[in-house]
């Protein structure tokens, strides 16, 4: 017995609609919360990360922190001054077959024997792993200049930035070239050292601490919007009144021995987590 064309066109039709269901299904899963969970599980496992990189993480705790701000494997991302590359070993390997790893490092400055020797270490990073990190983008970050065409990302990380450029005197600029490189709707993460609310910002943050409602306003001054914020990087067992400001605590142990067992006791520190939407969509 022979099917009715009609009848054939529309088994034939859904057919087609079914597969592209799946499809659909298929891609939001590949991108998806769990899947990116499962797949930062094998990164924060994996070799490229040292015994001092796993060290930082609970205090850093990056996988909720990624999960938190939304990167998923096809994101492209922009991480502003990455330094040595901590975050990188986690997040190239994340986007590296699907999405942008952007590393905006600080502009060089040949008469500063830090940022040199700094930036060396960093992109001898990158060429001691093709496989993780070859697919890199290395650009500069200058707060009054643009680090990439506009729209050219979907996120924007920072991680203990702002209070940097309070110091400098540029985190209005810097936060308007990250404004310009995200595409509309795009995100902007912003993690750094949570400072007092009870006690009058510094405008130049010379502790190491910004006010978390310091950091709101400022940061939708440049058109950003406040869409959520985390806890998860909090610890309240951080007084914020150390003799040379945040430096005091791990890792850095400004004070060297004096208290050292202290401030070890303490850990490192209480730190707010922000994020923010460029309003718009492309």
């Amino acid at each position: 017995m022979r099917t009715p064309p009609k009848l054939l066109i529309s088994v034939v039709a859904l057919g087609f609609l079914l597969s592209g269901m799946a499809l659909l299904a298929g891609c939001v899963t590949s991108g998806g919360r769990e899947t990116t969970a499962k797949a930062l599980d094998g990164i924060l496992a994996g070799d490229q990360r040292t015994v001092a990189d796993h060290a930082q993480d609970p205090y850093r705790h990056p996988k909720d922190t990624l999960l938190f701000f939304g990167v998923r494997p096809r994101s492209r991302v922009l991480e502003v001054w990455p330094r040595m590359g901590w975050y990188t070993k986690i997040i190239a390997p994340l986007v590296r077959a699907g999405g942008q790893y952007y590393a905006a490092v600080i502009a060089p400055d040949p008469g500063s024997r830090f940022l040199t020797a700094r930036l060396a270490g960093y992109r001898r990073l990158l060429a001691s792993r093709p496989d993780l990190y070859g697919r890199v983008k290395v650009v500069t970050f200058q707060p009054d200049g643009d680090v990439l065409p506009p729209g050219s990302v979907d996120m924007a990380l920072s991680f203990g930035d702002l209070h940097d450029w309070m110091a400098l005197g540029d985190a209005p600029q810097a936060v308007a070239t990250i404004y310009r490189a995200l595409a509309p709707g795009g995100v902007l993460g912003l993690v750094d050292n949570r400072g007092d609310p009870a006690v009058p910002q510094d405008p130049r943050a010379k502790n190491g601490y910004v006010r978390q409602d310091y950091a709101i306003r400022l940061i939708e001054a440049a058109g950003f919007r406040l869409v959520a914020t985390s806890e998860v990087n909090a610890n309240p067992k951080d007084t914020k009144n150390y003799p040379c400001g945040v430096w005091a605590l791990p890792p850095d142990y400004r004070l060297g021995n004096i208290d050292r067992a202290k401030y070890a006791a303490i850990g490192q520190s209480d730190r707010f987590t922000l994020k923010f939407v460029k309003p718009g969509r492309n």
